[in-house]
């Protein structure tokens, strides 16, 4: 397995996808080990094309995420006041004769293992869980659970992955932190889900 401090991990094949964390240059955003992102055709700066807005909150990112391309997360920061009669952001502007009632709905936490699929959408201060599936254009405005599968807008998770006591077991094992090597050595047993296989080494490193 490549180290997670390249860039470009196939290199060979395309420049188009890199290893995320090694493109950010914000101290907002916080990304895992060997979580990517595709660019496609479309632009060179995850953090200025894909994260709308983010001064005072933070964006973290956990390991081994599949980002497709077009992916965004609408920060807390790109809210407007919407108590008044206008949501219009005269402060921006230079009017400083108020002070706004902003909301704050805080950082937006991405799990283990989530796959993004084209052009998904994360609103502000979501979390959403370990080995979630986002959809193609799905808009995720709340909460999702790990191992969910979100489709649609508003997204809706459609089942989970598997079934309560698998979950319980995943969330317990977390293979994502295993070191690579561990990883690398049992691949088959992270894709066949061989969760006794799993469970017995998480077992030894305890």
């Amino acid at each position: 397995m490549l180290s997670p401090d390249t860039k470009y991990p196939i290199e060979k094949i395309t420049d188009q996808v890199v290893f995320l964390k090694n493109d950010i240059t914000n101290p907002n955003i916080i990304v895992g080990d060997y979580t990517y992102y595709n660019y496609g055709d479309n632009g060179t700066s995850f953090e200025k094309e894909n994260v709308l807005l983010i001064f005072a909150c933070q964006l973290i990112i956990g390991k081994f995420c599949q980002i497709a391309n077009g992916t965004r997360f609408i920060m807390s920061d790109a809210n407007h006041q919407m108590d008044g009669f206008s949501t219009f952001p005269f402060f921006v502007f230079g009017i400083d004769s108020y002070t706004p009632n902003l909301p704050r709905k805080g950082d937006t936490y991405i799990g283990n293992d989530v796959w993004f699929g084209d052009h998904a959408t994360i609103l502000p201060g979501i979390t959403i869980g370990d080995g979630c599936i986002i959809g193609a254009n799905a808009t995720v405005a709340k909460d999702i659970p790990p191992y969910s599968i979100v489709v649609g807008n508003p997204g809706k998770v459609i089942r989970r992955r598997f079934d309560d006591e698998t979950i319980a077991k995943l969330l317990d094992i977390e293979w994502w932190n295993f070191d690579i090597k561990t990883i690398t050595d049992n691949v088959q047993a992270i894709v066949g889900a061989d969760i006794e296989k799993l469970m017995q080494i998480k077992e030894s490193l305890r």
